[in-house]
């Protein structure tokens, strides 16, 4: 059984393949997924409540106990979705205080989604886009396949609806929250 709090020392680092470069500038659109919170979010509705919205969109969140996909840790970038939430938690006042929503995105269930926001006592709703929507036009966000449907690690920062700001690839995934809050910072 693995540890998805632990990340090994050797995890192989995801190179920038240009799978994400067309997101800058491009209006989310009006698809609304399933929350941890109760409810849909409309993606189009993202960054308007507050200054921006910070989406990370993650592979899969692990559970205790129980085997992640065959190869996982092989995968560049799949490992560390459970220290990159918890880094979310972590500073997810100071994202507020920098004047940012925090939403998490996966593939999972929102079912799956709900036992890891409870159990990482998540103080942000995790998004779920089950039969990835995502993937198609005109978000087309980067997958790779290992054990179904997964979303490649990145970030939108979102300001009125539109994509701000694009962080991919993500690496380390458990600094990535610290480097999300250092850049709202510097646009105060």
């Amino acid at each position: 059984m693995t540890d998805p709090t632990q990340l090994p020392a050797d995890l192989p680092v995801p190179t920038d393949d240009g799978a994400a470069d067309h997101l800058p500038g491009m209006a989310l659109p009006p698809i609304a997924l399933a929350s941890t919170a109760g409810g849909t979010v409309s993606l189009d509705a993202l960054g308007r409540d507050r200054p921006r919205t910070v989406l990370y969109v993650y592979p899969m969140t692990g559970r205790p106990g129980a085997d992640l996909p065959e190869g996982w840790d092989s995968i560049p970038g799949a490992r560390g979705c459970t220290p990159e939430s918890c880094a979310f938690r972590d500073h997810h006042a100071d994202l507020a205080a920098a004047g940012a929503d925090v939403y998490g995105l996966s593939t999972q269930s929102t079912a799956d989604q709900a036992e890891a926001a409870e159990r990482l006592h998540l103080p942000f709703p995790l998004l779920s886009d089950e039969d990835g929507s995502l993937a198609k036009p005109p978000l087309q966000l980067p997958t790779f396949d290992a054990g179904g449907l997964r979303y490649r690690r990145l970030t939108l920062v979102v300001t009125a609806g539109r994509v701000e700001h694009v962080f991919y690839p993500v690496f380390p995934p458990d600094a990535h929250a610290a480097e999300v809050l250092a850049w709202l910072q510097k646009r105060q």
